[in-house]
């Protein structure tokens, strides 16, 4: 679902009035750094201490506690230590305050106390509708405002800029460094949150809040984990519908990752793959490292104008350093369209000894030929095939003579080409980069980040439009992705009762009536009904063993493949039996399976799994080593549409297989995609009922004849009624 804007924490975060619980006028001390921040950095609204051993605390009368106060407070930050903290709240008046700030450690962090005094504080704040961020978090900042409810020392050394950047994050010390980082890097910030404990306040509440403010364009967040699955998501949905990109930096991606992070919070770390297709289904870009996080920030701040598409142009000074970067393109799966053929002949006119194509390299002509540098770029981008301009310039960005030539280029790229971002790879000065900033131009010394960033951002449009209402499958927003269940047709019901557990035939009736292709087969009991079976089928089949308690057939011998005429599949059936109780002696047999050998088409295999977090996630990958060795796999959380089922199919590595490889044919990619569609909106109808489902293989069939399921396994959820 796509989650409302919430008014109790725009109260909390533009507040008119703000009381300091623990105020104090000791330099150093917690309760005095808010205070500090607040009057040093221009803050408009009422400031009010609250200290029962001062009269007055920096020049501001103080007050004994919050029902001494003779007004409503909009924000409390208390800075008391965690055993008071309770107290301190419950001291207000009912309805007087709209929400607080806990700076203090010590709660459930700590250990089953602390958790104890965190409920009570809970308890408190949701009996008086007081919204709480925190405790053990280092506050927020509002930077349009000059709210520094925070006591993090980053702010007092300087005033990040005000920008369109809201920046959020499960951790303090990380927060407190992407600041500075932010403010070094001259990045503009409307918001800068620290959620600590989320007893209340957890980092999808500030993301979905972010994506209805007015100041914000851009939100980056640090993740350590999520307990609700479900609010992330409708968070990620209110921020793409208000097309404001988010930029996530998830801690965890290894076990060592994902064990330090839950000792440091202890959230849920989750299955960090299930992430990974979280931020793809939403159009989050993932940034792997903390220069990533940035240089994506910047990127999609800065342009404001985004690339439409990944076919990329690169114009250098320096044949190498363009190689390096076509290098880097290809990697970031950014295609390099040749220059039109007349544009690359005048070129070679001008300059002999260029190098016409993609990477256009101008050579060092540009430095005594000035007007090179645009009219190429203009011959360029003529016929409209690129979707962004990256320029390497070497050092040339530093010499004083050319700058007029550099800023005049920027200048008129924008006023000729504005769908056409640029980017620009050179040693420019601070003042001299800020300009071209101002003018909507990326700046980078290294040319390696800039293509990757221009990459990331260059998916962003990809990725947005498989769940948007222009996708073109033609299936809404609301149907592909979760934020609307009721737009979606149901899912029939199941006239069978649920059982304890389920064989494959059974299996596959569920599978069937959730609108999966399943073949028809025949459950044999005996001999004879498997002969009959296999003369209805007017062709060869096979047989499989069916019992509840083998998953693995093969290793046990519980599979025939092709046979033909009733001798073949008598000695056939008996075999089959035969090994099964051999090296199964306790399994419970319910028969044989007998159906039509399948035609030849792609094993690929289907699942999906319950994510404690999340709730049903999809896997699709090629059967054999591409699953079991390579991990070749992709994923999703049910349940999706059909553009995000094609999106999933294409980005597994083994996708050339699928579109036909060393003469096969294609297989049928548009009915493989409507079984994943099928098996999410099976999961998510089912979930209660189900914790896992895999159809291994999936056979994809040539274009145009569909696919088959062809075995399958039902595992019910524990502990269902």
């Amino acid at each position: 679902m796509t989650l409302q804007s919430d008014s109790s924490l725009t109260r909390l975060f533009t507040p008119r009035s703000i009381a300091v619980v623990g105020a104090s006028a000791t330099p150093g001390k917690i309760g005095a750094m808010p205070v500090s921040l607040l009057r040093q950095h221009g803050y408009d609204g009422r400031i009010l201490p609250i200290n029962p051993r001062a009269d007055s605390i920096q020049g501001l009368p103080a007050a004994p506690d919050l029902a001494a106060l003779d007004t409503d407070v909009d924000l409390v930050i208390l800075a008391v230590p965690a055993a008071h903290a309770a107290q301190a709240l419950q001291s207000a008046r009912p309805g007087q305050v709209g929400g607080a700030v806990v700076f203090t450690s010590g709660f459930s962090e700590t250990g089953a106390e602390g958790v104890a005094m965190q409920e009570a504080l809970c308890a408190i704040a949701r009996e008086r509708g007081i919204r709480l961020l925190g405790p053990n978090c280092l506050g927020y900042m509002n930077v349009r405002h000059k709210v520094y409810a925070t006591f993090s020392p980053a702010p007092a050394n300087g005033a990040v800029a005000l920008g369109g950047i809201g920046m959020v994050s499960q951790s303090g010390a990380f927060g407190a460094y992407a600041y500075c980082m932010a403010r070094e890097r001259g990045l503009g910030l409307s918001h800068w949150i620290s959620t600590g404990n989320e007893a209340d306040i957890d980092v999808a509440d500030c993301i979905n809040w972010l994506a209805h403010d007015a100041d914000t364009r851009v939100i980056m967040a640090y993740m350590e984990g999520c307990r609700d699955g479900a609010k992330l998501r409708g968070a990620l949905a209110a921020a793409r519908d208000a097309g404001k990109p988010v930029v996530v930096t998830k801690i965890g991606r290894t076990q060592a990752g994902a064990q330090a992070a839950a000792s440091h919070t202890a959230a849920l770390a989750g299955d960090d793959a299930v992430y990974d297709a979280l931020f793809r289904q939403y159009g989050a870009l993932r940034a792997r490292s903390i220069e990533d996080f940035f240089n994506l920030g910047y990127a999609l701040d800065t342009w404001q104008q985004r690339p439409q598409g990944k076919r990329l142009g690169i114009f250098t000074i320096s044949g190498g350093v363009g190689a390096l970067m076509a290098d880097e393109a290809e990697e970031a799966g950014l295609s390099l369209p040749e220059p039109d053929a007349a544009a690359q002949a005048r070129l070679l006119e001008r300059v002999p000894f260029a190098g016409p194509r993609n990477p256009v390299d101008v050579t060092g002509q540009v430095v005594s030929e000035p007007g090179l540098l645009l009219a190429t770029a203009d011959d360029m981008l003529a016929d409209g095939r690129y979707d962004a301009l990256a320029v390497f310039l070497a050092a040339a960005g530093s010499s004083e003579a050319l700058w007029p030539t550099f800023e005049t280029f920027a200048r008129e790229m924008r006023a000729r080409h504005p769908d056409v971002p640029l980017a620009f790879c050179a040693l420019f000065p601070p003042e001299r980069r800020r300009e071209l900033e101002r003018l909507g131009t990326l700046v980078f010394e290294d040319p390696s980040a800039a293509i990757r960033t221009i990459g990331a951002v260059a998916g962003l449009a990809a990725a947005l439009g498989a769940t948007s209402n222009g996708s073109t499958d033609g299936i809404s927003k609301a149907a592909s992705e979760a934020s609307s269940h009721t737009s979606m047709p149901p899912v029939a019901a199941s006239t069978e009762p649920l059982r304890d557990t389920y064989n494959e035939v059974q299996a596959m009736d569920v599978l069937r009536q959730a609108g999966l292709p399943v073949p028809d087969c025949t459950l044999a009991t005996d001999a004879d009904t498997a002969v009959a079976a296999a003369a209805r089928a007017a062709g060869p089949v096979v047989l499989k063993v069916v019992s509840p308690d083998i998953l693995h057939k093969s290793d046990v011998g519980g599979v025939k493949l092709n046979l033909s005429g009733e001798d073949a599949v008598r000695h056939g059936h008996a075999a089959i039996l035969d090994s099964v109780r051999t090296h199964c002696p306790t399994a419970r047999i319910d028969g044989v399976l007998v159906a039509p050998m399948a035609p030849k088409g792609v094993e690929c295999i289907v699942g999906m799994h319950s994510d404690p977090v999340f709730g049903p996630v999809v896997m699709f990958g090629l059967g054999g080593v591409f699953v079991e060795v390579l991990n070749d796999v992709s994923f999703r959380l049910a349940p999706f549409g059909h553009a995000q089922a094609l999106s999933m199919i294409r980005e597994i590595k083994g996708y050339a297989l699928l579109q036909g490889a060393r003469g096969a044919p294609p297989c049928d990619i548009n009915a493989l995609a409507n079984a994943l569609v099928a098996l999410s909106r099976f999961a998510d109808a089912r979930r209660e009922d189900f914790s896992s489902v895999e159809i291994n293989p999936l056979l994809a069939l040539p274009d145009g004849q569909g696919v088959l399921a062809l075995d399958a396994v039902l595992i019910p959820s524990a502990g269902r009624s």
